[in-house]
């Protein structure tokens, strides 16, 4: 029995594949929230806090689902960033892509992603794939304690 549930991250630009991730997620009651977001920048501004997400709680998402090819800022560059901050660099991040193109895949590895998954393109794979993602990242993986930054705590 599922008790502790968490929050997923989703960076996706696509509609469809947001709709697709979202209904296999909630559909097996993988996560209390997922928070899509069309863009890196708006995933970055999520995980810091900023301009419309200023008034969330603290805390990390227990998973970050990154597509590589976003708007303003792309998946490589908020990979980079995430796992170069004090904060988030344990975050779990799995590249949900359909980017077959080996340099993604070595750039991502190089940046420290924890899995790269290419998208299937059957609607029930896809489905199948979300939910194991989700299932495996947010439920059965144990994270680290929470770090808090200095600002956060209050000692600035």
């Amino acid at each position: 029995m599922i008790t502790d549930l968490r929050t997923i991250l989703l960076a996706e630009d696509n509609a469809n594949d947001v709709e697709l991730t979202l209904a296999a997620l909630r559909g097996n009651r993988v996560v209390d929230e997922v928070v899509a977001v069309r863009d890196g920048a708006e995933a970055l501004d999520y995980l810091a806090r900023r301009n419309q997400y200023g008034g969330r709680p603290g805390g990390n998402p227990a998973l970050l689902l990154l597509d590589l090819k976003m708007p303003r800022v792309d998946g490589i560059e908020v990979l980079r960033q995430v796992k170069s901050h004090a904060s988030w660099k344990t975050i779990p991040v799995v590249v949900l892509t359909s980017s077959r193109q080996e340099q993604d895949l070595v750039r991502t590895y190089d940046l420290g992603v924890n899995a790269y998954v290419v998208k299937p393109v059957d609607f029930h794979d896809f489905v199948e794939a979300v939910k194991l993602l989700g299932g495996f990242w947010a439920v059965i993986n144990e994270p680290p304690p929470a770090r808090l930054t200095p600002h956060e705590t209050g000692r600035v």
